[in-house]
């Protein structure tokens, strides 16, 4: 039968993210074992027999992600065959591999900071240790800052795009949206997705603590520019721990007619637009994982340590501990802003 247009498209994308030190590219196989972890996922092992049986996703590591195979995309049109959305189930599952492949990359590769880069930090602390002691810790402190930013930013790349792709919509940055905000006709608003004429805000959980002044307006002023613009606005919060900052946001949107769901009822939602096999995606890799994080968070902070040997740096968190094996501190600059073709990673543009 072979690929449409759209699904080879979705092949092609799949294969590569990023430039320079943290590039990734999906070798044949990634590709192959991605597509034996979905084909567990939806029941069709019997239709592959070539391929070994897998290990779960997450029961892997990034790098560990490869199962040999001479022809993974003969694999991914038998995949397509038997399922009408198993081409977006690859897009979503590649585009999360691909992150913690980059995020794996960034981790070994984020600099150390310099002292011309902190140095007037130690102020603040000054004698309360030596100076190398304090230089240090300055360093420490700073390095999680980088990789914690990169994190967040990666993230920013990948959730939103991904549950937008699972419920047929698309996310849209700002320059190319059809949301317009009301105090400024001619600046457009990022979109976490557009769903025919409904525009769709993502929130894990929206918390107590205060946002600047500034960041809380443009919060607020969302639906108020969704509806001058002629849409629907429509709010998704995962986490519906009710709290004054979440009540106010509701009314924001019921004031501009907009859509609210919450908790459970978010999760419903989601899962009414994505169908049974997205479903599947959004429960195993996006909610389970979220609601695991959320109900075994500690309530107090773990004992915590972090050492350097070599070129390998040991984190401890509690009686568990993660290794980082580093490489050149060779990462290149890294643009922040919601990349134009972020529609174009995922299926549905």
């Amino acid at each position: 039968m072979g690929l449409s247009k759209s699904q080879q498209a979705i092949w092609e994308r799949s294969r590569v993210v990023g430039a320079g030190a943290q590039a990734v590219v999906l070798d044949d196989s990634a590709c192959t074992c991605l597509i034996a972890i979905i084909a567990a996922d939806l029941g069709v092992t019997e239709q592959f027999p070539e391929l070994p049986k897998v290990a779960s996703y997450f029961e892997l590591s990034p790098e560990d992600v490869a199962t040999p195979h001479p022809d993974p995309r003969a694999l991914f049109e038998r995949l397509v065959s038997l399922d009408a959305d198993a081409d977006t189930y690859y897009a979503c599952l590649a585009s999360l591999h691909k992150a913690r492949l980059k995020y794996h990359n960034i981790l070994s590769t984020q600099p150390v900071p310099t002292l011309e880069q902190v140095g007037p930090r130690g102020l603040l602390q000054y004698g309360a240790m030596s100076p190398r002691a304090l230089a240090g810790l300055i360093f420490w402190r700073k390095w999680f800052f980088d990789i914690d930013n990169r994190a967040g930013q990666e993230t920013g790349y990948l959730f939103e795009p991904i549950i937008a792709h699972a419920i047929g919509g698309t996310p849209v940055p700002s320059r190319k949206s059809p949301i317009k905000r009301h105090r400024d006709q001619k600046k457009g608003r990022q979109v976490d997705c557009v769903l025919e004429k409904k525009a769709y805000e993502f929130k894990i959980r929206v918390t107590i603590a205060a946002s600047g002044q500034g960041r809380w307006r443009e919060e607020l002023d969302f639906p108020i520019d969704c509806k001058s613009s002629g849409y629907t606005p429509v709010l998704i919060v995962l986490d519906g721990t009710r709290n004054p900052k979440l009540d106010e946001l509701e009314r924001a949107f019921l004031d501009a007619n907009g859509d609210i769901y919450t908790g459970s009822t978010a999760w419903e939602h989601l899962d009414s637009l994505a169908g049974m096999t997205m479903s599947r995606f959004l429960d195993t890799y996006v909610r389970g994982p979220i609601d695991r994080l959320i109900q075994e968070a500690p309530v107090a902070l773990p004992s915590f340590s972090a050492s350097v040997d070599g070129e390998t740096i040991r984190i401890s968190i509690g009686d568990e501990s993660l290794k980082i094996d580093r490489v050149a501190d060779n990462m290149a600059d890294v643009d922040e802003a919601l990349p134009d073709d972020i529609a174009d990673n995922l299926p549905g543009s």
